[in-house]
């Protein structure tokens, strides 16, 4: 098992996932009405939001309290959920200069995510579908461990509730924001 110290670093040699086409129905779809409590305590349709959104989904965020799933390196995709928020984080300025939100979004209750929004100092909101609503409306993959369904990992980008484009697979996870950035600078319309 992952101990504390390694959530902020994505170990060498994972196993990469895969495009297995589970998004490919993504591009071009509206967003169905879907309202997901924040940890800023509001509750956030992404479906209403006007100009462009980025929404990062991610399996589980680890706590340096807790240990991770047991074989969560040999799932693909499962590891880098911590370096992944934290280069939104360190991005968000430059995507708020490019004139987009960010959210983050996993199925962990809003507790669990506040406590990690806080520690990774986090100046974006995340979002919880704790009750998969979100995830079951828009037949985003997911995957099961130790009794949990988690979203694998994936980046949304939503024009006027809209999705205009869908970054997955996701690997390796702290460059997800920097692509981001650059496929918005290269002239999203």
């Amino acid at each position: 098992m992952a101990e504390a110290r390694d959530l902020y670093e994505v170990p060498e040699g994972l196993p990469e996932p895969t495009d297995d086409g589970a998004c490919d129905h993504l591009p071009g779809m509206r967003l169905p009405p879907v309202a997901l409590p924040a940890t800023s305590g509001e509750w956030i349709d992404p479906s209403e939001l006007p100009g462009r959104t980025v929404i990062y989904c991610y399996p589980l965020t680890g706590r340096p309290d807790e240990e991770l799933p047991r074989k969560w390196d040999d799932i693909p995709g499962a590891r880098g959920c911590t370096p992944q928020s934290c280069a939104f984080r360190d991005y968000h300025a430059e995507l708020q200069a490019l004139g987009v939100r960010v959210f983050g979004l996993s199925t962990q209750s809003t507790g669990y995510q506040r406590e990690a929004a806080e520690r990774l100092h986090l100046p974006f909101r995340l979002l919880s579908d704790e009750k998969l609503a979100f995830t079951k409306a828009l037949d985003l993959p997911t995957f099961k461990v130790e009794g949990m369904t988690l979203v694998k990992r994936l980046t949304l980008v939503i024009h006027h509730g809209r999705v205009e484009t869908v970054f997955y697979p996701v690997f390796p996870p702290g460059e997800n924001a920097r692509e981001v950035v650059e496929w918005l600078r290269r002239g999203a319309a």
